[in-house]
């Protein structure tokens, strides 16, 4: 997934989906092999091996994501009403009110403003989880939790150093959702070829979407265009690209 909208980036956003038949972590590898940069995702351990020093091409910088550390508060706060993870709720919601002013300023921006309101709370926030850590059973949820949080500290505050990233993987998980929601319907792929032909639609459907571009009128005129169209023009055909010749057209 790629969306630099939050970062007034120039790139159009973008999502490209892989099948694959288990969740097995050689997977996520065959998928980005070769790729160094930075990436935000969950905790999902068939990632872990992208991270490591010693990979292949480079390390992949993992970036990680507050709202999955948040989900484990605010489940606990509003089953149990449990005290320590609602303070830490109100904490980590001190930290996304930031991050909604600076929705959409450029990278050096969003730096100065974390640097200046967001790193000392970071910095608060930690020192409170182990202060709350070494008050609570290793085995109970709160600890649990406190325990999923500070295990990946350094990855979750890497956004104070990057104005490209966001707080969250949000954008990544929006675009799963008609997976998730669509699989009660259809069920199965039918095969692994159709499960990769399921991946290369939804990859055409999301961006398409992310670009406000209508799926089926997009479609519909690209199949309609794509037999006689030059191969070295195809990327003219692009949703963001088809978007602004329409614009310009009408």
């Amino acid at each position: 997934m790629r969306d630099d909208r939050p970062f007034a980036g120039p790139d159009p956003p973008a999502a490209v989906f892989f099948y694959s038949r288990d969740r097995g972590g050689e997977h996520p590898e065959q998928h980005l092999a070769g790729y160094p940069g930075l990436m935000q995702a969950d905790a999902y351990a068939g990632f872990n091996h992208l991270y490591e020093a010693g990979r292949k091409g480079g390390a992949v910088t993992e970036a990680a994501c507050w709202a999955h550390v948040r989900r484990k508060f605010f489940d606990l706060a509003r089953i149990n009403q449990a005290p320590i993870a609602s303070e830490a709720v109100v904490r980590i919601d001190a930290l996304f009110t930031i991050e909604r002013e600076i929705n959409g300023l450029a990278p050096q921006q969003r730096v100065a403003v974390r640097t200046e309101r967001s790193r000392a709370l970071a910095i608060e926030l930690e020192s409170w989880l182990r202060e709350q850590r070494a008050k609570v059973s290793k085995n109970s949820e709160t600890g649990k939790a406190i325990d999923y949080s500070l295990k990946r500290w350094i990855a979750l505050t890497r956004f104070l150093d990057d104005g490209r990233l966001c707080m969250t993987n949000n954008a990544a998980e929006r675009a799963l959702r008609a997976i998730a929601v669509g699989r009660r319907n259809w069920t199965f792929a039918g095969s692994d070829e159709g499960g990769r032909r399921a991946a290369a639609l939804y990859t055409l459907i999301a961006t398409a979407k992310l670009n406000d571009v209508d799926p089926q009128a997009w479609l519909g005129d690209v199949l309609a265009r794509m037999l006689d169209y030059p191969a070295k023009r195809i990327g003219d055909l692009l949703p963001w690209n088809w978007r602004a010749e329409r614009r310009a057209a009408a």
